[in-house]
This record gives C-alpha cells, structure tokens and sequence, in this order.
C-alpha cells in the first residue's frame, strides 16, 4: 500500500518505520531531489531566456514607435523617453548575455572541489631515482 502511493506521488518509497518516526532511504533521496532541482533551474532558466527575449523584442517595438513620436512632435521629454528605452533596451541585452555566461560550464570546473593528493613512500634518493627516469621518459 505505501509503495502504491510513493510510486503514483513520484516518491522514493520509505523503508521503515520505528516508533512513529519515518526512516528513509538517504541514498535514493537526494539524487531525486537534486534531479527534481535541477530539472527546475532548467525550466527557470528557459522562461527567464523567453521573457527576456518577448521584452527586447517588445522593447525595440517601442523604441521604434516613441522614436517616430519624438521626430513628429520634436519635444525634448520624448527625446528622453526614448533614450531610456535604449538605455532598459541595452541593459536587458546585457542581462541575457549574462545569463548565457552564467549557464556556460566553466573551464575545469570537472576538477572543483577534487583534491589529488600523491604520497610516495621510499628513501630520498629512490624519489631521486623516480623523478631522474621520469624526466628521461619525456
């Protein structure tokens, strides 16, 4: 009965029970959780990168049509509007070129948080030896 409903509610199924207090698996949780996060920070991501791409879009509709008005009307406040749309427009591009760098893995990234410790164990002059016929082998 309780694997039916940890199966049809997507959950890791609970393993004892002692006393009242659930014990579970910590081996299957965190994977389904760290799954399920980052299923949602991809999902977060694309919306954000779609919002981002209606608002430019949105935004360079505007600038045209205010850019039209300031022409016609030669009124300095128009002028001004228009030059904060361009200054929202530009700092919207800079945010997606942001988030593009952000989401980007970085270089040796692989090797954060990796410690690679050696430990010869051997007299100085075997460590000699070693290190003299690693050097003829390159």
């Amino acid at each position: 009965m309780i694997d039916e409903i940890s199966n049809s509610l997507g959950l890791a199924p609970m393993d004892e029970v002692i006393e009242g207090k659930v014990v579970v698996d910590k081996k299957s949780l965190p994977d389904t959780v760290n799954d399920k996060q980052a299923d949602l920070a991809e999902k977060d991501y694309d919306y954000a990168r779609t919002n981002f791409y209606n608002i430019i879009e949105t935004g360079t509709e505007a600038l045209e049509q205010m850019l039209d008005v300031a022409k016609a009307s030669e009124h300095p406040r128009a002028y001004e509007v228009v030059s904060t749309i361009m200054k929202t427009l530009v700092d919207a591009n800079k945010d997606l070129v942001g988030m593009s760098e952000k989401k980007k893995p970085k270089e040796n990234e692989a090797f954060e948080g990796k410690v690679n410790n050696n430990l010869f164990v051997g007299s100085t002059a075997e460590l000699q030896q070693l290190l003299k016929d690693m050097r003829k082998g390159d």
